[in-house]
């Protein structure tokens, strides 16, 4: 089946094939919180990002990618997308990592604490880890290069569709958001990017860029 990143809570995963690495996307909660399980496909090693809640369905998730799981990823520190992360992390041998500034503020301490420049490895698939300050102040984004050289972005609440993400309208906080999103995600990406979000669809980097402008203008 073609992938659209469309997914409803408690929905079948949407599953995407590429070249190294098998996405599957769900949703789980009212808050419709995105999941995503990713499998290398040359060695079944698994990352799950964010145990938003249900851990159940993670569970199953991750059965469905093959079993077997080696990383959870948080990708910041709010309550709705760390929910099932204790429970996840007890029912197999994960290990886990978050950003650095979030890592005390979660239920379970990572066993790894991601900065800005880092990478997480799991099987032969590696994620550039991208620290974007605003949305909290230890939020993260992951990036994958497919061989062609395509990225494929895992945002959490730091960018939508239409946006960057809540700072509460926090004046200091979206101006650090949003410098950070433009330089450390825009210049660095091109238009191909493709955008994994925390909640609702995906989007890419060339759809959203020339609203940058729009979103500084508004400042939200």
């Amino acid at each position: 089946m073609t992938y659209t990143g469309m997914v409803s809570p408690g929905g079948p995963a949407a599953v995407r094939e590429l070249d190294g690495l098998t996405i599957r996307k769900a949703s789980v909660s009212d808050m419709d919180n995105n999941v995503y399980l990713l499998t290398c496909t040359s060695s079944g090693a698994q990352a799950l990002v964010d145990a938003a809640d249900n851990a159940q369905r993670l569970l199953a998730l991750v059965q469905e990618g093959g079993g077997g799981l080696d990383l959870v990823i948080t990708t910041h520190q709010h309550w709705d997308h760390h929910r099932a992360l204790a429970e996840v992390l007890a029912a197999t041998s994960a290990r886990s990592a978050a950003g650095a500034a979030d890592a005390d503020a979660l239920p379970v301490a990572p066993d790894v604490r991601l900065e800005q420049g880092d990478t997480v490895t799991f099987g032969d698939v590696t994620l550039d880890v991208l620290h974007l300050r605003g949305h909290t102040p230890g939020s993260v984004a992951l990036a994958w290069t497919e061989p062609s050289g395509r990225v494929h972005l895992f945002t959490g609440d730091c960018l939508f569709p239409g946006g960057v993400g809540n700072v509460d309208k926090d004046p200091e906080r979206f101006a650090s958001l949003l410098a950070d999103v433009q330089e450390r995600v825009f210049d660095r990406y091109d238009d191909r990017t493709w955008v994994y979000p925390g909640h609702g669809a995906d989007t890419t980097l060339g759809a959203e860029r020339p609203s940058l402008p729009q979103w500084r203008e508004r400042g939200w």
